[in-house]
């Protein structure tokens, strides 16, 4: 899961980063990408690990990347200029500013976050309209044509001359004929309204926000928290009354934009988080582990991570019949903890 940190300037963004990844730059340059990995925290890998005692536990990983100023730049294409660098990721955080700053004008977070996207709208739109010239063109050389990506993309071309993302059309956006474009508004995006310290409302947005998670992050306190021993944060955390961190917070909202969900492997070498798409059938989690799981697959034995739980061990879970086998069209279900059965 890779997710890139886009803003206008002064937004906040390079605090945001670092605060999510404790990624702390010794440099001011801007030029150079930066990648952050960070590990998903999980109560339920933690209690396992527990139960287990395994040799290795490995969490989900989750990287966030923020792209260089010189990066962002796109010699043979002049119209692609800032987001050459985040058009493979598999969502966006817009980081939109919501404090206050000497020599700046009042926060617009409405307007600021309309400003980019506009921007990442008319991007995808001169990809759209390229395209279509040049499958015209080869219309009149007798040449083949991909009617339905054709339809696609005129489709496509309509909702974003209205000024419109494409996320607002699921349908649209999932198209299978036209993920290799990688459009920039058909990406899932979590909003980050950069609030002051004392500020934790969600601003007021009339227009624009209808398919966008959103979430209130104080990227200088949280900056500020990342930097300090577990215990300086902790007493932190009490005083400005956060439950969770950022990193947290935006670690769940980064799942949900996603649809993503997590399920375990167990054993005394390895407690592992493995991270899908919800709704992935048993067959296909398997090849996430290896494609070897996926080509012999014969069953899955399955129990819930509560189940497991409630039962103590996994030798009570089976007395008590909580523990089920399953075939390849079971689809997964967060917190599933499994034992593929495969033979090759």
């Amino acid at each position: 899961m890779k997710l890139g940190i886009i803003g206008l300037p002064v937004s906040g963004k390079k605090t945001v980063f670092e605060a999510l990844t404790h990624g702390f730059a010794h440099t001011g340059d801007k030029s150079e990408d930066r990648l952050g990995t960070i590990h998903v925290p999980d109560e339920r890998i933690d209690a396992l690990s527990r139960m287990y005692q395994p040799k290795k536990t490995i969490y989900a990983q989750v990287e966030y990347f923020l792209p260089g100023k010189t990066g962002q730049k796109s010699p043979g294409d002049k119209a692609e200029t800032a987001w050459t660098a985040v058009r493979d990721m598999d969502a966006l955080i817009h980081v939109v500013r919501n404090f206050r700053m000497f020599g700046l004008e009042a926060p617009a977070p409405e307007a600021d976050f309309l400003k980019l996207d506009q921007e990442l709208i008319l991007s995808d739109l001169a990809i759209v309209e390229r395209r279509l010239e040049r499958m015209e063109a080869e219309g009149k050389k007798g040449k083949p044509v991909d009617t339905d990506e054709r339809e696609l993309l005129e489709r496509s071309r309509r909702l974003l001359e209205s000024e419109k993302p494409l996320r607002n059309d699921p349908d649209l956006a999932s198209a299978p004929q036209l993920r290799g474009y990688a459009f920039l508004s058909a990406k899932p995006v979590l909003v980050l309204f950069n609030n002051e310290d004392e500020d934790t409302e969600l601003p007021e947005i009339k227009n624009g926000l209808s398919r966008e998670e959103c979430l209130v992050i104080r990227g200088k306190l949280e900056h500020e928290l990342a930097q300090m021993t577990d215990e300086e944060a902790a007493e932190l955390l009490t005083e400005f009354d956060i439950a969770a961190s950022a990193a947290d917070r935006v670690i769940q909202k980064s799942y949900t934009i996603l649809g993503l969900i997590s399920f375990f492997t167990v054993g005394e070498d390895e407690v592992r988080a493995w991270t899908i798409q919800n709704g992935t059938v048993a067959v296909e989690a398997a090849g996430v582990i290896h494609t070897d799981m996926k080509k012999g697959f014969i069953r899955a034995e399955t129990i819930s991570y509560e189940d497991l739980m409630a039962a103590g061990s996994m030798n009570a879970a089976k007395k008590k019949g909580t523990l089920r086998l399953e075939g390849k069209t079971y689809p997964v279900k967060d917190g599933d903890i499994i034992n593929f059965r495969f033979n090759v």
